[in-house]
């Protein structure tokens, strides 16, 4: 016989074990179940997330604290990165977008009090720190709330 004339079912084919046919197959008796408790029954299947009588997770994890679900994001940005523009341009949100100095704007825009700013600037913006509204009026700018 060749190889080329060999039979599909004779090559790389396993038999498949034949539990409960008798103690010298090896796998007689218990057929490879063990002895007793749950796993050992007929019909058996475990419950998603059971953890063999231990307290489950869902259980033991504390259940404290509060998730704000109307929490309201803001798009955060420097007084400081607002030199980029020119004297006397009006800053918007969406300009902020366009130029990709603020990624997404969410539910606003908050311009805070970090860096120094030299342009005179009108900044329209959702909110403002203290700080930020006193640096955009010191630099002789103008802080509009949308």
């Amino acid at each position: 016989m060749r190889l080329h004339e060999a039979v599909r079912d004779t090559v790389g084919r396993k038999k498949k074990m034949r539990v409960g046919r008798g103690e010298g197959s090896g796998k007689g008796k218990t057929c490879g179940r063990g002895h007793k408790g749950a796993k050992s029954r007929s019909g058996y299947s475990r419950k998603l997330r059971y953890e063999g009588g231990q307290t489950p997770l869902q259980r033991r994890v504390p259940k404290v604290g509060f998730k704000n679900f109307a929490r309201k994001t803001y798009a955060v940005i420097n007084v400081g990165d607002l030199n980029r523009f020119d004297d006397g341009a009006e800053v918007t949100p969406e300009m902020l977008k366009e130029r990709k100095i603020v990624k997404r704007l969410n539910d606003g825009l908050k311009i805070l009090g970090e860096g120094s700013l030299e342009r005179r600037l009108t900044v329209r913006a959702h909110k403002f720190s203290k700080s930020a509204i006193e640096k955009i009026a010191a630099a002789g700018g103008e802080a509009k709330v949308l």
